[in-house]
């Protein structure tokens, strides 16, 4: 068996004549929490994609508990466990707590017997408990989405992919929206589901958000890799400096020092 639950291998995409990765290997341990940093430009939406099964890798390989896989869709990534949190989360805001927790895999009960409806009590009721777990107190599953918080609702779409099997979760700038308690109780999340030994890739451009709660970092630039980096081996003023393009911002900040504004 592998010691990895999800891998990359010399990974690239190409769209027409734009290459948006080029050689790049993310390797997830299990029960691990694997940062993926990067700024702007810096192909996470591509990988964030390719690993979720929208894009296929032109070169390289994914492997999945070691085993090659060629994903055609979203969900045969979601049928081996590997569930995508994207920024707009897939919430429907006038719909319910229960209604968007178990949207498309309602619970069923028989009107009268025959007629399969939604079982609405079955569905508020788990879902206000999964939320508890979660640390997420509802007052009413049956309450309007709209009216929580948005790391409320981060909480939510992250509770509903463990809930349903999630073994990998990658997480697209979770904590990116949110003021600074939210984006605590997130971290918190996050680290719940690494107790649970559930593998999160968590990708963010935040590094104060990252290095707290991360196992290990993957630094993405022009979608090339600049090297994986255990906690262990790498400060944090380290990744602050390679994400801000050490020498450049050195050689800029020397420029600066001779300014008046």
């Amino acid at each position: 068996m592998s010691d990895f639950i999800l891998q990359l291998e010399n990974i690239s995409k190409f769209f027409g004549p734009v290459i948006a990765l080029n050689g790049v290997t993310l390797r997830l341990k299990k029960g691990e929490v694997h940062c993926l940093l990067g700024d702007n430009g810096a192909g996470k939406s591509t990988l964030i994609k390719t690993l979720a099964g929208v894009h296929r890798p032109d070169k390289g390989q994914y492997l999945v508990d070691g085993d090659p896989v060629a994903f055609g869709s979203p969900r045969e990534a979601l049928d081996r466990g590997i569930a995508t949190v994207y920024q707009d989360l897939a919430l429907v805001p006038m719909m319910s707590v229960a209604r968007n927790f178990f949207m498309g895999r309602e619970p069923v009960r028989k009107l009268f017997g025959v007629l399969p409806v939604m079982d609405h009590a079955l569905a508020a009721r788990t879902a206000a408990e999964r939320l508890a777990e979660m640390g997420i107190k509802v007052r009413d599953a049956d309450q309007i989405i709209g009216t929580m918080s948005g790391g409320e609702k981060q909480c939510l779409a992250i509770a509903r992919a463990i809930h349903f099997g999630a073994r990998v979760l990658i997480l697209d700038e979770p904590t990116a929206a949110l003021g600074v308690k939210q984006s605590v109780n997130v971290l918190k999340l996050i680290n719940k589901a690494r107790e649970r030994g559930i593998s999160v890739i968590f990708i963010t451009h935040n590094v104060n958000h990252a290095y707290p709660i991360g196992d290990s970092f993957t630094l993405l630039n022009r979608g090339q890799s600049l090297g994986t980096y255990a906690k262990q081996d790498v400060a944090k003023n380290e990744v602050l400096d390679m994400m801000a393009g050490g020498d450049e911002m050195h050689t800029l900040m020397q420029e600066l020092e001779g300014v008046t504004i």
